[in-house]
């Protein structure tokens, strides 16, 4: 099992993830706002208030119960399977392009005009994706950034919690906070990178249950279990 965190170790890892965080939070909004041509479109200050509030809601709810994860997120690990770093590039432009998007489409230019109603749905399905992903950094220690057997920290399957459900609970919660953004921002033309960021990583899922598979003693023995990746009864 893995060690408990030493406190300077998680301090030191807190102040990195969160600066992580803040910056990925500062790129996806400062391109909306370039692309929109202008700061004020209120929805997009709701987004970024929501999206900062979730983070210390996250916060709140793992430090206490599995401080070991917000060390391993914020720091690399070697051994990172190729795929992955294909998948960071892909999913990585797929993400900053709904922001750039979605400025065009719902404030410069207009393309499409959804209902105020729409966004606060989105707005909503952002914070209900959060729930898959704070239950899976609860329960598992070896959710890292990349796909990687962590032969060193004693890596293991976990079937508690969401993983009772899917294989993969957190990429659910990401899956539909991509799938909300859109609705959240007020632009129905961001559904096109939404979705590539999506597609993105089902991808990835398929790869890593293969890799997890292949490498990880009792993984295959649990895909018995619990035999949806993503979706129970579908895939």
């Amino acid at each position: 099992m893995p060690r408990s965190p030493e406190r300077p170790d998680l301090a030191r890892a807190v102040l990195q993830r969160t600066t992580q965080v803040l910056a990925l939070h500062t790129i996806w909004m400062t391109l909306f706002f370039l692309s929109a041509g202008t700061v004020h479109y209120a929805p997009a200050w709701v987004y970024l208030g929501l999206g900062l509030a979730l983070l210390v809601v996250n916060y709140l709810l793992v430090l206490p119960r599995n401080p070991e994860v917000i060390i391993a997120r914020s720091r690399g690990g070697a051994g990172t399977k190729a795929f992955d770093r294909w998948f960071g590039l892909f999913f990585g432009l797929s993400s900053l392009g709904v922001p750039v998007v979605a400025g065009l489409d719902a404030v410069r230019f207009g393309w499409s005009s959804p209902p105020p109603s729409l966004i606060i749905l989105g707005l909503a399905l952002v914070a209900l994706g959060n729930a898959p992903v704070v239950a899976a950094m609860i329960v598992n220690p070896h959710l890292e950034k990349t796909v990687r057997i962590q032969r060193e920290r004693g890596h293991e399957v976990i079937e508690t919690g969401p993983y009772a459900l899917v294989r993969h609970p957190m990429y659910v919660g990401v899956a539909l906070q991509h799938l909300a953004q859109p609705l959240a921002l007020g632009s129905l033309w961001a559904f096109a990178p939404a979705l590539a960021a999506v597609a993105c990583l089902v991808v990835r899922t398929a790869l890593e249950d293969r890799t997890l598979r292949a490498e990880l003693p009792g993984y295959e023995a649990y895909t018995h279990r619990t035999r949806a990746r993503l979706v129970p009864g579908v895939w």
